[in-house]
């Protein structure tokens, strides 16, 4: 009988180095470019560069929370101060609290294919597929009315968090950041209110409402279709190869065994522990679009 070797790199931890800081600073500077990029297609008059500039900037505001989820890991730079200064302003345009997002996704990884699981993005992958339950989760423009009233929560100290204990210093940090989170969201009302609603609508509101189902998109390989009662990485999440683009894209998020098998990784190393995915993981694609052809004929079916 053959026993089979086990992974040698793909549980193995590993510190951030000055490249892979370097790698995410870059990351960070072809956001702000797109962004200001996009900002200024969304403001010209001719309607074919509103639009290609709202879609832009949608897809930047996706891209952005992808480059938060490796902040709040803690793998983006060699130091730990570093991350909540970049991670916070990263979710503003989508209303993603950073702290409240790190809590949540921390115990996500902790508890994944258990009834404890906690991701932050609502969408179940325990339940059966409908297409009704897809158009719900791509459009969950709920998630954000949940975030006004944490938000006003927070600015009259009624802010509590439901899924167990967190220590004193975690919920101020998420207290406070739900309270900036307002101010920004005060500020943005009342430049639309002095005559600035045009901007507003270009810049925040259109490319938001645009951007909740792209991240959707992104998230939702990561463990649908998988065997979500198991504890085991190589069986209760996904794979995609994917291209350059979809990696940087979903900042490494298409390399998802990869990331749960050692999260504190930095997302540029994930790729050569992928040989190792592609021989010890059940679920693993070549692309998207293999992807999305899968979750098709299974909820067809």
């Amino acid at each position: 009988m053959t026993t089979v070797a086990p992974p040698m790199l793909l549980f193995t931890r590993a510190r951030t180095s000055i490249a892979d800081e370097r790698i995410f600073i870059v990351k960070l500077a072809v956001l702000a470019v797109l962004t200001a990029l996009g900002g200024v297609l969304a403001l010209r008059p001719e309607p074919l560069a509103t639009v290609l500039g709202v879609v832009l900037l949608a897809a930047m505001y996706t891209h952005a929370v992808e480059l938060q989820h490796q902040a709040l890991h803690h793998s983006a730079f060699r130091a730990s101060w570093p991350h909540r200064l970049v991670g916070v302003p990263l979710g503003l345009p989508m209303l993603v609290v950073y702290s409240h997002y790190r809590v949540r996704h921390l115990q996500h990884h902790r508890y994944l294919g258990t009834p404890q699981d906690t991701e932050f993005f609502g969408f179940d992958t325990r339940v059966p597929l409908t297409r009704g339950m897809l158009l719900r989760g791509l459009f969950d423009y709920s998630r954000l009315a949940s975030v006004a009233r944490d938000v006003v929560r927070a600015a009259t100290g009624r802010w509590r968090y439901e899924f167990g204990d967190i220590s004193p210093t975690m919920r101020r940090r998420i207290v406070t950041e739900h309270v900036l989170l307002g101010a920004v969201i005060l500020l943005v009302a009342a430049l639309a209110a002095t005559g600035h609603h045009e901007q507003v609508l270009r810049l925040w509101l259109l490319p938001l409402l645009l951007a909740v189902p792209a991240h959707f998109l992104v998230e939702l390989p990561e463990h649908v279709l998988c065997d979500t009662d198991s504890t085991d990485v190589l069986r209760n999440t996904r794979s995609i190869r994917g291209s350059w683009f979809s990696t940087w894209y979903t900042n490494g998020n298409n390399l998802h065994i990869e990331h749960h098998a050692a999260m504190n990784v930095p997302i540029s190393q994930l790729p050569a522990r992928h040989p190792e995915t592609i021989r010890y993981a059940e679920h693993v694609e070549k692309t998207y679009l293999d992807f999305y052809r899968q979750l098709w004929q299974a909820v067809r079916r």
